[in-house]
């Protein structure tokens, strides 16, 4: 995935992004903004546009596109306004969202209050995800859902990739950004490209296979292993079938299918974003907003002192424990898990991908683990494992690192800094293989480059998932990031 991040209308990305957008047909559209604590009579501050624009004709694969990242914060708004209109109200551009109208409500707000009136107010052709989503359930012969899926999860059942929500809720008015949150943002809209592309596959072969069943000028229909071949590329077939397959490729080619079908789409699928006078404006009301924010003050009260670490541990040896730190980290503190890994922290993560609480719970307390989370309703179950549950409060993973090394006065060296998988949390042989057995173990498990075998270098192998490492270059950027994460050298 190629991305450019363009903060001046001089620069060369910039111009990257008109060149792009005027080659683009499909983009996917995403905004960032620093999240309301508090009910507020104003709108957000968009300071962040992503726009990821498929590249080359259509026939390209989804990940042939480049992702541009307007940073809003620091790009003069009056300098875009018109580009960014044209591209929104373009015939010749379907635009892809996630529920993009609110991100383009705030848009609209953060435009207009820089003097670019009347703001945006549509947006087509559009699609929404959450409605491509629908329509490839349903060509995929699948029970349609009911209920709104998350972008991540729908991210993991259409491309088989979950998406990192970690950073959702950072503070995108801080620059410069960090390249966590830029591979953040452009994930986000880079994505849309992918679920809409397998969507468009679908809808395409369906269509090829209409044309191969078509009458020819005999009235005579070409039978269903001509379908077929469209999944198995070869088939066996007569040289008068083979002719009638060519026949239909070649009108395929001439006609560039993948336009049209893009065209049918639109046609067929397509919808519209319109702003009414009303969303312009925030939906609260005096009584409401007071009611609900001393609700809300009373919340963040409560989840203050619940956060507060009081100790000690389970590991702790006036408990009875070994005195060596254990760790479970839920899914939205994941990236935290590799981190502590990384500086030799025993951190597991949950056996399922989407467990209950009673089952962090149980796990954090059979294995005598301290449950780290960002979910302050497992606060809730304090009582059920005493000194077993902390709320993370940073959202950054660096950030996050430092603070369960300070809260728990974790003792990091760098003899530890890369000593666990970051696979499974397994520890390591205690001594490197030899070439020869580091070959013979890698056979039929790992692929690992032959030119590393003349290098002389150490190979570990993982107790748990037999996972081999070596010390190459990125091993040592790996030792010297969390040597200078951790200030191990001051």
């Amino acid at each position: 995935m190629e991305v450019h991040l363009v903060s001046s209308t001089d620069s060369d990305e910039f111009t990257h992004l008109t060149r792009a957008l005027s080659r683009s047909t499909v983009i996917g559209l995403d905004a960032e903004w620093k999240p309301i604590r508090s009910q507020q009579s104003t709108f957000p501050t968009v300071t962040l546009l992503q726009l990821a624009c498929q590249l080359g004709d259509d026939t390209a694969v989804w990940d042939e596109s480049v992702v541009f990242l307007l940073d809003l914060a620091l790009i003069p708004l009056p300098s875009i306004y018109e580009l960014l209109k044209d591209v929104f109200v373009s015939p010749d551009i379907l635009k892809l969202g996630f529920r993009f109208k609110q991100d383009l409500i705030f848009l609209s707000s953060t435009f207009s209050a820089q003097g670019c009136n009347p703001g945006f107010d549509k947006v087509e052709p559009y699609m929404d995800i959450t409605n491509i989503y629908k329509l490839w359930q349903h060509k995929q012969g699948k029970k349609v859902s009911k209920d709104t899926k998350s972008l991540s999860a729908i991210c993991e059942e259409v491309l088989g990739t979950p998406l990192s929500k970690e950073l959702q809720c950072s503070d995108w008015s801080h620059r410069p950004l960090t390249e966590d949150q830029i591979r953040y943002a452009a994930s986000d809209a880079h994505c849309l490209l992918g679920i809409f592309k397998t969507f468009k596959a679908k809808i395409v072969k369906e269509g090829l296979k209409e044309i191969l069943t078509m009458p020819d000028s005999n009235n005579k229909v070409v039978g269903t292993k001509f379908c077929n071949a469209l999944d198995i590329v070869q088939a066996t077939a007569s040289s008068e079938d083979c002719e009638r397959i060519a026949q239909v490729v070649e009108v395929v080619r001439n006609t560039k299918p993948m336009d049209e079908s893009l065209l049918k789409i639109v046609r067929k699928y397509g919808e519209k974003i319109l702003l009414r006078e009303s969303d312009r404006k925030p939906k609260s009301s005096k009584r409401k907003g007071r009611k609900r924010s001393s609700v809300v003050v009373c919340r963040e009260k409560k989840l203050e002192i619940f956060s507060d670490w009081q100790g000690p541990p389970p590991w702790d040896i006036s408990l009875g424990g070994d005195g060596c730190p254990k760790f479970l980290c839920d899914v939205m503190v994941e990236g935290l898990a590799k981190h502590l890994r990384c500086v030799g922290v025993d951190a597991a993560i949950p056996h399922s991908k989407r467990p209950e609480p009673r089952e962090l719970i149980d796990q954090a307390c059979r294995e005598k683990r301290v449950l780290l989370t960002r979910d302050a309703k497992l606060l809730r179950h304090q009582y059920l494992i005493k000194n077993q549950i902390y709320r993370v409060n940073n959202l950054l993973k660096n950030e996050q690192l430092l603070e369960v090394i300070e809260i728990f006065q974790l003792k990091i060296s760098e003899d530890q800094l890369m000593s666990r998988c970051t696979k499974c949390n397994g520890r390591f042989i205690q001594k490197p293989l030899t070439t020869e057995e580091a070959i013979e173990a890698a056979k039929g498990f790992q692929r690992i480059p032959n030119c590393l075998f003349d290098k002389n270098l150490e190979f570990w192998q993982c107790m748990e998932c037999n996972q081999l490492y070596w010390e190459g270059t990125q091993y040592h950027n790996a030792v010297q990031k969390f040597i200078d994460v951790c200030k191990l050298n001051e």
